[in-house]
């Protein structure tokens, strides 16, 4: 005998429901998800390809901030290089015109290692060496040349000229008030000044210069419009300065970190051309005649001649070979070169008023050394000196690709009419 059995309604749901549960099938690993581990290795991955983005643009955004300084830097330079070379290479022009004329060495140095001026403290004194400071002289072309008719006492403001041939008509030879001229003679004594006045009826140039002039200017004595330019670094600021040696000093180019001259020169000694004919030399100051006594010196003398037995031979010695090719005058790791503040001292023999060095007559080429830096801090490195020689003042910089070195620039000048009489060697 067969017995059924009917369940409940609710248990027969029941049951109908766990087993289709143990009959579904398993998800696809597609339709399950993220586990933990597969998240992580994404999120390592992810972060690796960013970073690796990241470092190759990087140095383009270095390059982005460091290039327009780099040009900026050489920029400066140029500028630099411009305004020292024209100057340098007109060193020494001297009158063209009537006596006295012909290059200024053949008076005076024009060129000193050092600043002088009207303005205390932008003068450096006379005799003395600086390596980053230079002060230059030359006559530029114009009608502003004549003589002195009348001796000039030391502490006179007024010049009695002549009216020199070939003279504009309408001015005493060109002259004009704020003008600023040179007086020298051959004896190696030279001012400067400025006119504050021109008489032209009376051929008279009042001038202003502040205090006693070096010496008593005689009859024939040259004045003619001059340029004077000083050069020098200012170490607390960082710049290049320009000094006209009266009133004004200007930048010319900011953050300079290093400035240096050297000099060359004539390894022989200025001589006489034609010794018992006339007292012409080869350069400097012309020495008087023998027996003819010029200032505190003997008969015969003067800063580059003396006499021996009877003749008249030079004073200073020769370096290196003779009519050889240029020597060095200084050493740039010594500020106090001895050979350019050891004398003998022109005009007179000591180091006063603005005599300089008699070796300084022979300089014939200069040769100028500028450095630069950056003035962004943030792109200069944090060391410097020996353990970093790429930068002379510390910045912020941590390295990479934002350093911008220092840059630094050497070149010569031969000042044209320095060496008009010397053959090339």
């Amino acid at each position: 005998m067969t017995r059924s059995y009917h369940l409940p309604g609710t248990e027969r749901t029941r049951r109908n429901f766990s087993l289709r549960a143990r009959r579904a099938p398993r998800l696809n690993g597609s339709e399950a998800g993220f586990s933990l581990i597969e998240a992580l290795v994404a999120t390592v991955i992810m972060v690796t390809v960013t970073g690796a983005v990241f470092t190759v643009l990087n140095p383009s955004s270095g390059i982005f901030q460091t290039q327009p300084e780099v040009s900026d830097m050489q920029q400066r330079m140029r500028v630099g290089v411009d305004a020292l070379k024209h100057d340098l290479i007109m060193a020494g022009a001297g009158a063209y015109s009537g006596a006295q004329s012909g290059s200024l060495t053949g008076f005076f140095a024009p060129i000193l290692p050092s600043r002088q001026g009207n303005l205390a403290s932008l003068d450096d004194g006379p005799g003395v060496f600086f390596p980053d400071r230079i002060t230059l002289f030359y006559v530029p072309s114009t009608f502003s040349q004549t003589s002195i008719s009348q001796a000039m006492p030391n502490a006179s403001a007024e010049l009695k000229v002549n009216g020199e041939p070939g003279c504009p008509n309408d001015d005493l030879c060109g002259f004009t008030e704020g003008e600023t001229v040179l007086i020298y003679d051959d004896t190696g004594s030279f001012d400067t000044m400025t006119i504050t006045a021109v008489q032209n009826a009376a051929l008279h140039l009042q001038h202003n210069q502040q205090g006693d002039l070096s010496k008593s200017y005689g009859v024939g004595a040259k004045v003619v419009q001059i340029q004077e330019h000083s050069y020098y670094l200012d170490s607390t600021t960082h710049q290049l300065m320009h000094y006209d040696g009266f009133q004004t000093a200007s930048p010319v180019l900011d953050n300079v970190v290093g400035l240096n001259f050297e000099y060359y020169g004539e390894p022989t000694p200025p001589t006489l051309k034609r010794p018992g004919v006339d007292q012409t030399v080869t350069y400097g100051p012309k020495p008087p005649a023998l027996g003819v006594t010029l200032g505190t010196w003997p008969a015969g003398e003067n800063c580059t001649i003396k006499v021996v037995a009877g003749q008249q031979v030079s004073r200073l010695g020769t370096l290196g070979a003779p009519n050889g090719g240029l020597v060095k005058l200084n050493d740039a790791s010594d500020p106090n070169s001895p050979l350019l503040t050891d004398g003998p001292w022109c005009p007179g023999g000591t180091q006063t008023g603005n005599a300089f060095d008699a070796d300084l007559l022979r300089v014939r080429k200069v040769r100028v050394s500028i450095r630069v830096q950056t003035g962004n801090a943030a792109l200069r490195g944090a060391a410097t000196g020996a353990t970093d020689a790429r930068f002379t003042n510390a910045g912020t910089s941590s390295g990479g690709y934002k350093l911008v070195p220092d840059q630094a620039i050497r070149f010569d000048v031969s000042p044209r009419n320095l060496n008009l009489g010397r053959c090339p060697s």
